[in-house]
């Protein structure tokens, strides 16, 4: 494997990763425009636009940029993160210069017609419908809400109804001008690739742009924790909790991860041991650790019964309270080799490779070697987990969020109390 690195004088990056044997390639643009990124009055408009990128461009009607990808037997998307957004497509090898064309069309000749934009309007708005009507979905988002109150961080990716019925024309070109400049883009290929090959094409294709400047500094995030409790005649209720945690940078990541993993991350975890198998108190129940640019947030979440909300809720605490103090070397080890395993078995897709190249550049302006990246889980100890277990139970900000017939729920200061205790 071969990872090349190359950046335009404007300072559009470029990074590939050859597999030999391969006969496809995964190829996107990684943005670093997302949900933080928009102002209050913005918000949803980073998902808009990536709607719109498939709507049709100054060459290519929508069935066109379809029927190109798919007429090669290949296969295009895109998703919006809250701090990125990503373009991208699998092709067979031989297509690989076809597929960064049609990444490069949507992205720099978007046609925004009116037309295409109030058909997809209505197609936001039924995708926003279908997270309302999805508790296990629509939780997170509330959880993020309460964690992260009156921030960009804090709201929603697809954004509030009244907003997406607003936004126009001007609205999604103002937005591309602020944070669709080269400087703010990566290229990451893998699999069947040749870098010289895309170097020149991203030149030609990308090269004539200008640096953009950010028109102003995302929000620093704050966590400030919080409970939200929504009513309704559900079968089950739907149960979050979040505590604060490091920042992507941070070494301590590593650490977190292995703690989420060791409590919530498979079927040997602590949560799903004595909360599923021993108590029969839900069907799932998980845990997972998550990182941005300036914080971080460890989240558990577990769907139950109306009359098992409490004992399940109790449960998760003194479960996460006794980590702090038996958490054992086999726990730490066997997290330790899920982590390793996961990352090493994501590397054989060409789709994985490149979306982690795309990452690592945009957060280190360097890729880390995969023996770095396996020497740091590796260096976490039982005592590094147990510190971090006992700062999560007695020093990290928290929030919950629940949905569902949760009357008979602790209050999140309950709780707090109980971890204290």
């Amino acid at each position: 494997m071969t990872i090349e690195l190359h950046t335009l004088s404007n300072g559009f990056r470029i990074v590939t990763e050859h597999m030999p044997s391969m006969k496809s390639a995964s190829i996107g643009i990684w943005v670093g425009a997302g949900g933080r990124h928009e102002r209050l009055e913005e918000n949803g408009i980073a998902h808009f636009l990536e709607h719109m990128a498939f709507k049709g461009t100054k060459t290519r009607s929508a069935l066109q940029i379809a029927e190109a990808i798919e007429d090669v037997g290949g296969y295009i998307n895109a998703y919006t993160s809250r701090e990125m957004t990503a373009y991208y497509v699998r092709v067979l090898e031989n297509d690989v210069p076809l597929g960064l064309d049609v990444v490069a069309d949507i992205l720099l000749n978007p046609a925004f017609e009116d037309s295409e934009i109030e058909v997809e309007r209505g197609v936001i708005l039924q995708e926003i419908g279908q997270a309302l009507d999805t508790p296990d979905d629509i939780i997170f988002d509330w959880l993020q809400e309460v964690s992260y109150p009156d921030q960009a961080l804090g709201r929603t990716i697809l954004g509030p109804s009244e907003r997406v019925s607003g936004f126009g024309r001007t609205d999604l070109k103002r937005f591309v001008a602020e944070h669709y400049g080269p400087n703010q883009m990566i290229l990451a290929a893998a699999g069947a690739v040749d870098h010289d090959a895309i170097v020149r094409q991203a030149e030609a294709l990308f090269g004539h742009l200008d640096r953009v400047e950010p028109s102003s500094v995302i929000q620093p995030a704050a966590f400030a924790g919080g409970e939200r409790r929504e009513e309704k005649q559900l079968e089950q209720v739907h149960f979050t909790l979040a505590f604060e945690g490091p920042n992507y940078r941070d070494p301590d990541i590593y650490t977190a991860q292995i703690y989420a993993t060791a409590m919530g991350g498979g079927m040997s975890s602590r949560l799903f041991q004595e909360i599923r198998e021993n108590r029969g108190l839900c069907y799932t129940i998980f845990a997972q650790a998550g990182a941005y640019e300036d914080t971080g947030m460890t989240t558990i979440y577990a769907g139950t019964s109306a009359e098992e909300i409490e004992n399940l809720a109790n449960v998760t605490i003194d479960e996460m309270k006794r980590a702090a103090s038996d958490m054992s070397a086999a726990e730490v080890a066997r997290a330790r080799a899920q982590m390793k395993a996961g990352l090493l078995m994501g590397l054989e897709s060409p789709s994985n490779r490149a979306e982690r190249l795309a990452r690592l550049l945009s957060i280190w302006d360097r890729i880390p070697s995969l023996e770095e990246a396996i020497a740091r889980i590796d260096n976490v100890t039982t005592g590094d987990v147990r510190e971090f277990a006992a700062h999560m139970a007695g020093h990290a900000g928290s929030a919950m969020a629940l949905y569902g017939p949760a009357s008979s729920a602790p209050s999140l200061d309950d709780l707090r109390a109980r971890l204290a205790a």
